[in-house]
């Protein structure tokens, strides 16, 4: 199946460095920084980057955090869990914008 996405890309990511290795070096220390143990597990810091996946809508990001949360033993309900955290969270962030809408509408319409 053809996409627009090719799955094959996200093997290169590392090569992004090739056009600037400097600001490419600060980026991944920084990942890898991030995605070390920490207050949180690595396994809820990938259920958390699939969710963050889903919302921002990567497909790269999917399919690499798919594999990581189910490498770090994360079943399908809990990954599915994460991305319906993900879906609730961006549709209530929609949703509350819809104040500012309802603010401006009704000082128009003064």
């Amino acid at each position: 199946m053809k996409t627009y996405y090719n799955p094959e890309d996200l093997k290169k990511f590392g090569n992004i460095s090739e056009f600037e290795p400097n600001l490419a070096k600060k980026f991944f220390d920084y990942y890898g920084e991030v995605f070390k143990e920490g207050a949180l597990t690595a396994r809820e810091k990938s259920l958390i980057a699939l969710a963050v996946a889903h919302a921002v809508q990567c497909p790269y990001c999917i399919d690499a955090y798919t594999s990581d949360t189910m490498e770090k033993g994360c079943d399908e309900q809990q990954i599915m869990e994460a991305v319906h955290v993900a879906s609730a969270i961006k549709g209530g962030a929609t949703l509350v914008h819809g104040v500012q809408m309802m603010n401006k509408y009704k000082e128009l319409s003064m």
